[in-house]
This record gives C-alpha cells, sequence and structure tokens, in this order.
C-alpha cells in the first residue's frame, strides 16, 4: 500500500512540473510577440533639414532635399527625406532617422582651405598603386572635403593629356574633382566654369588644348 502511494504522489507531482513547463513557454511566447512590435515602430527623429536645402551624401555627392515624404516599406512606415542628385540625374530617399549619413555642405572657409590643399605639393605614398587606389576610394566616399581635396591634388597630372594618366587613376581623379566641382558651384554660386578655372588655377593644369576641326 505504501508503494503505490508513492507511485501516486510521483504522478501528481511530474503533472506540476509539466503544467509549469506549459506557463513558462506561454510567457516566452508572449514576451517574443511583443519584441516583434518594438521591432515594427520605426525610431522618430528630429527633422535636421528641410526642404530646398543642400547637403552631402557621402556615397553620391551634393544633393538637394525636394522633398520630405512618408513611405511604407516592409510594414514599417517612415519619414523620408527625398534628395535629388543633379550631377547623375538621380533621386534618392533616406530615412529621417538614418541622417546622420548626411552632413551639410561645407562654408566659404572650408572652400579656401580646400583651395590650400589643391595648391600644396602632392603627398603621394611609396606603396603598390592597388593599395593607393583603395586608400583614395576610401577618401572618395568618406564625403569630408578636406580629403577629396587631397585626393584631386595627389591625383593631379597638371594637365588634361589622358596619356600622362592610367585609366584607373583618371577615373578617380575625376570622380573626385566632380564632388569638388559640384560642391564649389553651390557653396561660391557661381557657374561650373568658374570654378573649374578657380580649381584649375590651384592645381596648376594646362587648359586643354582646343581640338582641330
Amino acid at each position: 500500500m505504501g508503494r503505490k502511494k508513492k507511485i501516486k504522489k510521483n504522478k501528481v507531482i511530474k503533472k506540476k512540473n509539466e503544467k509549469k513547463v506549459n506557463l513558462s513557454f506561454k510567457t516566452t511566447s508572449g514576451d517574443q510577440k511583443i519584441e516583434i512590435k518594438k521591432i515594427k515602430k520605426q525610431p522618430t527623429e528630429k527633422k535636421i533639414y528641410s526642404v530646398n536645402d543642400y547637403v552631402v551624401y557621402p556615397k553620391d555627392g551634393v544633393g538637394k532635399i525636394i522633398s520630405i515624404e512618408k513611405a511604407k516599406i516592409g510594414g514599417i512606415e517612415s519619414q523620408n527625406y527625398k534628395i535629388e542628385i543633379a550631377k547623375d540625374k538621380l533621386t534618392l530617399q533616406l530615412p529621417i532617422n538614418k541622417q546622420s549619413h548626411l552632413r551639410p555642405i561645407c562654408s566659404t572657409h572650408q572652400i579656401n582651405k580646400c583651395i590650400s590643399i589643391l595648391k600644396s605639393k602632392p603627398k603621394i605614398k611609396r606603396t603598390m598603386w592597388s593599395r593607393r587606389a583603395q586608400e583614395y576610394e576610401q577618401k572618395i566616399n568618406s564625403g569630408k572635403i578636406y580629403e577629396l581635396a587631397e585626393v584631386v591634388r595627389d591625383l593631379n597630372k597638371n594637365t588634361n593629356t589622358i596619356a600622362d594618366q592610367s585609366y584607373s587613376e583618371r577615373q578617380l581623379f575625376e570622380k573626385a574633382y566632380d564632388r569638388l566641382e559640384s560642391e564649389f558651384e553651390v557653396v561660391l554660386k557661381i557657374s561650373q566654369e568658374d570654378v573649374k578655372k578657380r580649381m584649375d588655377k590651384a592645381l596648376g593644369r594646362e587648359e586643354k588644348p582646343q581640338e582641330m576641326q
């Protein structure tokens, strides 16, 4: 008899433990649902930039905010800056909570500093071209105005003659030059031609010879 009672007691204890396990599992699954809801909520941030402001998006260069729009991506609603990159005929959208990826256009003082950098002596490392090319690419995509000026200065060959530069050198030079030129144009509020003259003068570049008719 005593043995039978012990067996019954063990069964009761086992059932109680099973109930506890089931209850804790329900709680866990409930917690997971709450977490999913939290992920779906888009963090809100105060707008730093306004419509018609010029900004720099490091990977693409100078752009203008043409509107601020609401968009729904993957069931998540967010406010976005709609940015027009006129030079590349490109329009992109950036969520306001990622506006730290943008920077305001530089000041006139910074432009003058860039001109000084363009006038200074190139600082070329004695490393393999592939390593230097990677560093130049990183500087261009950093979006930092002084680093852009350094790339233009270091890759400048004082001439427009294609033979004086390798294809990859010329590509990087033109990419950095165009980015710098675009920002100069917006900040100084002068024509592209006048910006080019000012930059080429600082770089000591020869004027492009006129093509034969």
